[in-house]
């Protein structure tokens, strides 16, 4: 139904450009720019002096991801959303397939194997498997509509979530994990599970928790990494050891504090000078502090509430429980990278390495974020379609 809104237009008209834009939400596409504005300036401001001989290396490219994810996001806005749901189980196993092909030909750094090396960049199957995720769980959910209130169902899709998540933990990342989980945990709650069994599903969440930092380690066993239980110490004594474990939270809140108000600019030292780690990606929050201080810092933020915002909006706009599972679970994803990432730089969440949509630096972050948003846009497009075909009728 929705294809021929955007077929061949008939002979004899002048084609506008604004077509492109109809139906999508300019609130949300004006807080998408803007965010994707705000990295490249950070980007200038903070990686100049990072590559000898190529001053803008990370601008350009991040420029290069941001253009190929804006159009990605409107082609995007123009399909029929819907029409995934035929797709769910492709999709889900094509999802397992990538995660499980970084075991075999990805590239370790860091500790860490996450990546795939392409020609032109690095691409991160767990950053598109988020997407998928909620795709795949949106249309098992709504396959089982009959059956949502039974504890089978929530198992399954609980199952559903976990069993990706659980590799990812596995490369080791346990920030993209725990938004895995997040995902799932919007999908059930916007689905209707009853309160019984999310309170359940908490319950096993808390209690896999406390093996696996108290438990396990009394009776030594080590679930986690030793860099993972290291951030967990900064995290709850960042003082403790400020030039090792705490070193990074520590630089982190001293950058946002010598911010001051409008910050101070090519002053900045911790970025300048690199004592600031992970300065375009993880910490970039930090430098937002650092460089522009609050006024940047709370310009920032405002753009991610308005994003966040419109994007709430559209799963109360969405004209079937598809779409509203689909734009709960976008949401999710969105809302839980920016609390931790935020909290992390300033103190109040643990070191993860969830990357701040659209304003680190990362190809597979900021298309795969880009086309999450071209999903929300497709339905806004379509609960609009509807609304305007009713009101004729």
């Amino acid at each position: 139904m929705y294809a021929s809104s955007v077929a061949t237009r008939p002979r004899g008209t002048v084609w506008q450009p604004t077509r492109l834009l109809a139906g999508v939400d300019p609130l949300m596409l004006v807080a998408t720019v803007g965010l994707l504005a705000a990295s490249i300036v950070v980007l200038l401001e903070a990686t100049t002096g990072d590559i000898p001989g190529q001053p803008y290396y990370y601008v350009w490219r991040q420029l290069a991801y941001g253009v190929v994810g804006l159009v990605l996001m409107l082609a995007v806005s123009r399909i029929d959303y819907s029409r995934l749901r035929e797709y769910r189980n492709a999709i889900y196993l094509g999802m397992i397939a990538a995660i499980v092909a970084v075991f075999a030909i990805g590239s370790a750094a860091r500790g860490s194997r996450r990546w795939i090396e392409l020609p032109f960049f690095n691409f991160q199957p767990s950053e598109l498997g988020k997407l998928l995720l909620v795709v795949a769980l949106a249309g098992f959910v709504v396959d089982r509509i009959r059956q949502l209130h039974e504890r089978q169902t929530t198992v399954k899709v609980t199952l559903l979530g976990l069993g990706p998540a659980t590799l990812v933990v596995a490369q080791p990342d346990l920030g993209t994990g725990l938004v895995y989980l997040a995902i799932t945990g919007a999908v059930l709650f916007v689905a209707g599970t009853r309160w019984s069994h999310l309170a359940a599903l908490a319950a096993v969440g808390v209690s896999a928790a406390v093996f696996a930092l108290v438990v396990a380690p009394a009776v030594g066993v080590e679930v986690l990494k030793p860099y993972q239980r290291d951030r967990l110490t900064a995290f709850l004594h960042p003082t403790a050891d400020p030039r090792e474990e705490g070193y990074q939270v520590n630089q982190s809140l001293t950058a946002i504090g010598a911010g001051g108000k409008t910050g101070r600019g090519s002053e900045a030292t911790q970025t300048k000078l690199n004592f600031l780690p992970e300065h375009h990606t993880d910490f970039i929050f930090a430098v937002v502090g650092e460089v522009f201080g609050f006024v940047g810092a709370a310009l920032v933020l405002s753009l991610y509430a308005l994003l966040i915002w419109r994007a709430l909006r559209v799963v109360t706009l969405a004209k079937n429980l598809f779409g509203a599972l689909l734009a709960a679970g976008v949401t999710a994803m969105l809302m839980f990278q920016v609390f931790v990432n935020v909290g992390m730089t300033i103190g109040l969440a643990p070191i993860t390495g969830v990357p701040l949509p659209l304003l680190s630096y990362g190809g597979s972050s900021v298309i795969v974020t880009l086309l999450a948003l071209g999903l929300l846009q497709s339905i806004h497009a379509r609960s609009r379609e509807l609304s305007l075909a009713k009101a004729v009728a």
